[in-house]
């Protein structure tokens, strides 16, 4: 098993409590942790894992925690620059980052320049840093492995070094979220509450928006083209309700290879975790009766509009992915805050993208610059709505 020593990037949501559920059973010892506020989880998370270091991304946070675990040797690091701090020197040899946004990016470029394997749960470091991240992996000689259930599959499906050279097609499966088959007048109505009840998965509330909206697959797809080397046009999106096949890859001479389980996190997590190797897992097991009807669907392009800006973006490529991320955090905000309609996500998206000039070389100062004026012209465009 490759990992011994773990550092965790956004311990207390849903990948990060998945993922300190395995470490004990797996032999990990937890040597760092961040969270954004929820200071009560966290201090259960030190007592219980005694971690070197931790970092809230909250400064009042940060304090709070402090006061709580002053009895422990624990150290407190606050802010983003604390986060990006802790990824780098964190007494690690992996870090799984499963932050939400592009609050990941600048954690996972340290990490990778400090030498440690990175398990890559935050989409977004590949969608808008994907050709710095990758460059960098490739300088460090360090891993980068998804945790992903579709990214994850993929990946599994191409552990033969020559099959991978090999491939031909990525098959992107998508679960449709809680709104498939529904047309735009009726998502007109639909309220915040209705885009978080996902048919078959647990997850944090911007990316079950993010799967409501299916802006999540487009970002899938472009992690998809940085972590196995394939333009957009190879990679085919299919809507497949029942969660159970999680994506597929096809080789040059037409074979299909596809990975399937129960929709549960944990094995994507493990695997990522335990990679090479393989190790028991005590979640629920995928039975033949599961696998009797399993359907697959082309994917709406046009009631669900941030998948087609997003598809739209990784065509254009330069800063557009960043753009369009940077619009879709701030509309899914404000949609999840009552202040914007659920299709004004797509709206904002598609605007972003749009309007975003064409780039073919870029800095990380450039994506941040990219980001931070595309958040605010989001917000400027939403308020005149």
């Amino acid at each position: 098993m490759s990992v011994k020593k773990l550092c965790i990037l956004g311990s207390t949501g849903s990948i990060g409590t998945q993922a300190l559920s395995l470490v004990e059973q797996l032999g990990i010892t937890v040597k760092g942790l961040s969270a954004s506020g929820n200071v009560r989880l966290m201090e259960e998370q030190i007592r219980r894992f005694h971690p070197d270091a931790v970092c809230m991304a909250d400064s009042e946070a940060a304090e709070d925690l402090a006061a709580r675990i002053s009895d422990t040797d624990t150290k407190v690091l606050s802010g983003s620059e604390g986060m990006t701090e802790l990824a780098a020197s964190c007494d690690c040899d992996t870090v799984l980052n499963s932050v939400v946004g592009i609050a990941g990016l600048l954690p996972t470029l340290s990490a990778i320049e400090a030498g440690k394997d990175i398990a890559l749960a935050n989409k977004e470091t590949l969608v808008t840093g994907g050709k710095l991240v990758t460059e960098k992996v490739r300088e460090k000689g360090v891993k980068l492995l998804p945790v992903d259930s579709e990214h994850s599959a993929i990946f599994q499906c191409l552990q033969d070094r020559y099959s991978a050279a090999k491939l031909s097609r990525i098959l992107l499966t998508a679960s449709g979220g809680p709104f498939w088959g529904m047309t735009r007048e009726q998502l007109e109505k639909v309220t915040v509450q209705d885009a978080l009840r996902h048919p078959n998965w647990s997850m944090g509330k911007k990316i079950t928006v993010d799967s409501a909206t299916m802006m999540n697959k487009a970002f899938e797809l472009m992690e998809a083209m940085w972590l196995f080397g394939l333009p957009p046009e190879k990679i085919e999106i299919t809507v497949h309700r029942q969660s159970i096949l999680h994506s597929g890859v096809e080789f040059e001479d037409g074979a299909l290879l596809a990975q399937l389980g129960v929709p549960d996190m944990r094995l994507p997590i493990q695997y990522a975790l335990t990679y090479p190797d393989r190790m028991y897992c005590s979640e629920e097991r995928l039975t033949i009766e599961k696998m009797a009807q399993l359907t697959f669907e082309r994917p709406d392009m046009d009631t669900f509009t941030c998948l087609s800006a997003g598809i739209a973006a990784a065509a254009k490529g330069g800063l557009a992915p960043t753009a369009a991320n940077a619009a879709n955090e701030i509309a899914v905000q404000l949609f999840l805050d009552g202040r914007i309609g659920f299709l004004d996500i797509g709206d904002l998206v598609s605007d972003a993208v749009a309007k975003t000039p064409d780039v073919r070389s870029f800095t990380l100062d450039d994506i941040l610059q990219c980001d931070a004026e595309n958040r605010a012209k989001t917000l400027e465009t939403a308020g005149r709505h």
